[in-house]
């Protein structure tokens, strides 16, 4: 049978406060886990109104309706509105997801620059955004992380060293077909080889899992708590009720990198791609 990880990640003020429950719930249904990847520092997302400038960008905000999916206020986090603290501003959220067996992992400290402006940060700033993010993850939980995700799937190589120094069990920074080991730090890398809602749409998102639902490379699908824990609530759940149809297995993504036999992956560098329904280029 094939295996699915649920890869939620967590960009977003409201995406924690709300979205989170409502995932939560929908998950308590179907007696399913997922891995909750956590932004824990400041919801800047109103930085994003400087990307408009790329027409790309500006194509996929108009496309998705980006302003109802993530709701005004976070259009004008850290700019016009403060910045919220997301993670850290709800550690009894953040442990309770651990005591309900789902996985915890690392995603951001500040999620906005990262995408935006990781090549442009510095090696000092980007150390430091590492060390702000584990120090939280680890104040909160009493343990170290086992993964991190990058927000974006935006890596260099610069990143990939210093995630190297940071003992994480496995990465998933890209948009890779099936795992492998990135050369840079000799971690193995779990890919999100699935596509989410806001790239190819929810019927997209089935025909996908339709398609795959014998491979013997585990599926992750990835979903953020704004989309899924949203508007399109009612639509993860059907993709849940296909998944299960379908047969597939659903796994955390922690599970599936310890049970990964390393030896028969490859080891390749970091690569840069552009796919359908994303405005930038992601790490490969």
């Amino acid at each position: 049978m094939a295996v699915l990880v649920l890869k939620v990640d967590i960009d977003t003020f409201r995406g924690m406060k709300e979205g989170v429950p409502r995932i939560l719930e929908v998950l308590d249904k179907r007696s399913l886990p997922a891995s909750f990847f956590v932004s824990f520092g400041p919801d800047r997302s109103g930085l994003a109104v400087l990307q408009l400038l790329r027409p790309r960008f500006m194509m996929k905000m108009f496309r998705t309706d980006a302003v109802s999916m993530y709701g005004l206020k976070t259009a004008l986090y850290g700019t016009i509105l403060p910045a919220p603290v997301i993670g850290a501003g709800f550690p009894d959220m953040v442990r309770s997801l651990n005591d309900l067996g789902h996985e915890v992992a690392c995603h951001a400290w500040d999620h906005r620059v990262w995408q935006d402006w990781l090549f442009l940060m510095g090696q000092k700033s980007i150390h430091s955004w590492f060390e702000k993010m584990i120090d939280s993850y680890k104040s909160i939980t009493g343990r170290k992380p086992a993964g991190f995700g990058a927000p974006g799937w935006r890596m260099d190589r610069r990143a990939l060293k210093t995630a190297g120094e940071y003992g994480f069990d496995y990465l998933s920074c890209t948009r890779a077909r099936e795992p492998f080991i990135f050369e840079e730090n000799d971690l193995v890398e779990i890919p999100s080889n699935l596509p989410c809602i806001e790239e190819a749409g929810v019927n997209g998102v089935v025909k996908a899992l339709e398609s795959r639902a014998q491979s013997l490379v585990p599926q992750v699908l990835p979903v953020h708590t704004e989309v899924e824990g949203g508007f399109y609530c009612k639509s993860f759940e059907q993709i849940l009720d296909k998944a299960q149809s379908s047969g597939y297995i659903v796994k955390r993504l922690v599970d599936v990198a310890f049970s990964i036999d390393k030896s028969s992956l490859l080891k390749r560098t970091l690569k840069q791609g552009l796919i359908p329904g994303r405005a930038f280029k992601c790490s490969m």
